[in-house]
């Protein structure tokens, strides 16, 4: 899955990043307000982890944007402050879960994965396409119970695919799921990644596939 991370401490959000990185969860992170009404426009996102002094204003201000963007997006406030008043404050204004700093990251797995498989915003947070099964909260892909070893890019893409199988996924879509705001992507890493996907499910024999659509995306479909 990915998050939005609304962080201004460089520090510790690229510590954050990477912990969740190698748990399997894509963070998308930005600084201010202003980027995070933006961000959440433009990427779709499981939860938001918000910090509440941020460089434009008290971040609880912007839990009305974001769920007027996205009804029902679990938000995680990340405060130094550990006082009864400060998780009331932040309860009260909307948020699901509160976490003072500093904190264990494997708390912070554990709380993100318990509000996704919660949350409104995924509906169902295991889907089977023939004979591939995938975990949308912890990206585990299994075929015929077997697991599917993917890295996580190739991940991301199975998991907006199967999302909508067999409708199609517009190309800027997918690259806005697999990427996020802040890689700078090749024209052609999408594809590179989709073909590498491709031949891995067929060589599993998962009972699907991924058919290109002309000028639109991809789409995921059973086989025949």
């Amino acid at each position: 899955m990915r998050i939005l991370l609304i962080e201004d401490e460089l520090e510790l959000a690229s510590a954050i990043e990477n912990a969740l990185d190698k748990r399997n969860i894509a963070v998308d992170c930005v600084s201010t307000l202003s980027q995070a009404r933006y961000a959440i426009r433009e990427c779709q996102y499981k939860v938001v982890l918000l910090d509440r002094g941020l460089p434009d204003g008290d971040g609880l201000t912007v839990i009305p944007d974001l769920r007027a963007a996205v009804p029902g997006i679990p938000v995680i406030v990340l405060t130094a402050a550990s006082e009864i008043t400060a998780r009331v404050e932040g309860l009260d204004a909307g948020a699901d879960d509160y976490l003072a700093k500093p904190f264990s990251m494997d708390e912070l797995t554990a709380r993100l994965r318990a509000l996704a498989r919660r949350s409104p915003v995924m509906q169902t947070h295991k889907i089977t396409v023939g004979e591939l099964e995938i975990d949308l909260v912890s990206l585990v892909a299994t075929i015929h119970g077997e697991p599917l070893d993917l890295p996580r890019r190739e991940l991301l893409a199975l998991q907006a695919l199967v999302e909508s199988a067999g409708k199609t996924v517009r190309r800027d879509q997918l690259v806005a799921r697999v990427y996020g705001l802040n890689e700078d992507i090749h024209s052609n890493a999408l594809d590179t990644h989709i073909s590498r996907l491709r031949s891995k499910l067929a060589q599993r024999g998962a009972g699907v596939e991924i058919r290109p659509v002309r000028g639109i995306g991809y789409l995921l479909s059973t086989t025949e």
